[in-house]
């Protein structure tokens, strides 16, 4: 059996998957070129996949023959894949939720922070040697503690950012979700999108990405904000409208944004990249090495039980 792992990865990992099968790490950090995803498809048994590396309909359709007959995520986002196709030619698809929970909670968090307390734009004005001395009026932000979050998206990573809130802040929770989630906290689930936006004071983005979630955040959504709330999105770039964020940012409806995804990364608009209200990240949700393993882990135990005929742990 031969495994193709298309980005490098932790040691470790790659040493749990040479235990399993022949493997082939690709060097390149860069997503698959469509060459090299036809490949991924007519030479290898199993494909240890990530984010970009993009297997569409088309791509699983046009090959006739493929040997490949597991595409195993690493990541829990898998709108990369069409899976309906994949499943149509007879290949699994796996994916590693659980170990990335806690980490994208801790960046959201992170977000909801350096958002209103203008981190980001405070540490770029002592970099530039700018920074005249403390004073009282020196850039106010808007405190956390005790102010009204609103989670888009109440799956496992929303309702660890909602636990962060509510009892690391005295926050009031409210939530926008298909089904009423029982948690072990106090929330309010709210069935209308903008309601929920015009009513908080932070946004927090983290529903999974795809066709019926693509620019969810929309104008409408970021028109009914307050003009001190934050957007926060740790989800996918396309959930949000970009270009209506930037419209949002200039006429300064809404406090300012923090993004660690972005609809077209990893190109970012200069406009967006123009405001000092909004933080950017470089996609961080998961960039700790432990964690990175242990999804790295997840993924290699789906394939070791795909490769001994059992039920995957994490199927899709």
């Amino acid at each position: 059996m031969k495994l193709w792992i298309t980005r490098p990865l932790p040691d470790p990992v790659i040493d749990a998957a040479r235990a399993l099968c022949e493997v082939e790490v690709r060097d390149e950090t860069l997503p698959l070129t469509q060459d090299e995803l036809r490949r991924a498809l007519t030479d290898f048994d199993v494909v240890l996949l990530t984010l970009g590396d993009a297997f569409s309909g088309d791509l699983i359709t046009a090959v006739a023959d493929p040997r490949c007959t597991l595409l195993a995520n690493f990541g829990v986002g898998y709108n990369h894949i069409d899976v309906a196709a994949a499943r149509a030619r007879g290949i699994a698809v796996s994916n590693t939720p659980g170990a990335v929970t806690d980490a994208t909670a801790d960046i959201g968090m992170m977000l909801i922070l350096m958002s209103a307390r203008r981190a980001a734009e405070g540490e770029r004005l002592v970099r530039a040697g700018d920074w005249p001395g403390w004073h009282p009026t020196q850039m106010l932000g808007l405190h956390v503690t005790g102010k009204h979050v609103g989670i888009v998206g109440m799956g496992r990573i929303g309702q660890a950012i909602a636990r962060r809130c509510h009892f690391g802040f005295g926050m009031a929770v409210s939530y926008f979700n298909r089904s009423e989630k029982a948690l072990g906290f106090a929330a309010t689930r709210v069935t209308d999108l903008t309601a929920l936006a015009a009513s908080v004071d932070v946004l927090v983005v983290a529903v999974p990405g795809g066709t019926d979630t693509r620019h969810l955040i929309d104008g409408a959504v970021l028109g009914a904000m307050q003009d001190h709330a934050h957007l926060v999105n740790i989800a996918r770039g396309d959930v949000v409208d970009e270009a209506a964020l930037i419209a949002a940012l200039d006429t300064r409806s809404i406090g300012g944004a923090g993004l660690d995804v972005y609809e077209h990364e990893p190109r970012i608009p200069d406009a967006l990249r123009a405001h000092d209200t909004v933080t950017l990240l470089p996609h961080l949700g998961t960039a700790a090495l432990e964690v990175r393993v242990a999804m790295g882990e997840m993924a290699v135990d789906n394939i070791a039980a795909f490769l001994e005929g059992k039920p995957l742990p994490n199927a899709v």
